[in-house]
């Protein structure tokens, strides 16, 4: 399903879903609050597959995030829209699957679209070797967890302002540490 047919959930200020809309019609300079996720999935070793969005993407392009992002489509439940996104934007499948953070909400803009979500942060695990989808990711790296840590809390950092600000708070409360103990 491409962008042009694929469709976000708007939601109330209270979190409510309210309708949806086509994604390509929604990301511009006044979005709409609407639901997505976010996905950090961690390697047997602990590190952090960390993805550097397309350069062809509408919405932060060539910006460096966390492993995926997306959005579930109307009805459809954020575990299996995660494991949709993990499988086509990278050729993984996700195991250990939790949500760390469910009410987490950002607004940011980069270049004239604004991202404007309400959005659970998740965590898992990863086997084997991610096999990107160019058109989202044109790269990858593992990174051990301090080092990420490190590079969303730098001054002037160049990772996406949503994971900088989920780092803090997954920092903040040890959630990722304590999901890899387990």
């Amino acid at each position: 399903m491409g962008e042009a047919t694929e469709a976000v959930v708007l939601l109330g200020e209270d979190g409510t879903p309210i309708g949806h809309e086509r994604k390509d019609t929604v990301h511009g300079p006044d979005t709409p609050l609407h639901l997505a996720f976010s996905c950090y999935g961690f390697d047997a070793e602990g590190r952090v597959l960390a993805t550097r969005r397309s350069i062809a993407k509408r919405a932060f392009p060539g910006v460096w995030t966390n492993t995926c992002c997306g959005h579930p489509g109307p009805g459809e439940f954020m575990e299996s829209a995660v494991a949709r996104r993990l499988r086509s934007e990278l050729g993984v499948a996700p195991r250990d699957l939790v949500c760390a953070l469910p009410t987490f909400r950002y607004r940011a803009e980069s270049g004239g679209v604004v991202e404007n979500e309400i959005c659970p942060v998740y965590l898992c695990r990863i086997d084997g070797d991610p096999a990107p989808d160019p058109a989202e990711a044109d790269r990858v790296d593992w990174i051990a967890w301090p080092d990420y840590v490190a590079w969303a809390a730098r001054s002037g950092s160049d990772l996406s302002p949503w994971s900088r600000l989920q780092v803090e708070q997954l920092r903040r409360w040890g959630l990722v540490e304590r999901f890899l103990d387990a």
